[in-house]
């Protein structure tokens, strides 16, 4: 994934996201992040839940949620490259990788 930082604030960060073709990120939550995702282009895969067993699969003009501390992981499915515009609304850490999902 490529970021492009657009705006940040005190408590928020806005930008520009690019994901190459048929890529999976770690396990991982965003701490005291709630986030926002509008996918422009591509398509976005997020697994979640026990066992990272529940999905959403979203294309373009759709937006997604991920509230504070979930743990998920996001991914390009398709064959083409994914652009989405990301915005975090929190403080401390963006980024905490875990070694997994909830267990199942």
């Amino acid at each position: 994934m490529t970021r492009e930082q657009a705006i940040v604030t005190d408590g928020m960060w806005s930008g520009f996201v690019r994901t190459d073709a048929g890529m999976t990120s770690g396990w991982h939550h965003h701490g005291d992040y709630d986030t926002s995702i509008y996918v422009v282009s591509g398509a976005l895969r997020m697994q979640f839940g026990p066992g990272g067993n529940d999905t959403i699969d979203a294309v373009p003009g759709d937006f997604l949620h991920v509230p504070k501390g979930a743990i998920h992981r996001e991914g390009n499915p398709s064959a083409d490259e994914a652009d989405l515009i990301v915005t975090r609304a929190g403080t401390g850490p963006p980024v905490i990788n875990v070694d997994g999902p909830e267990p199942a």
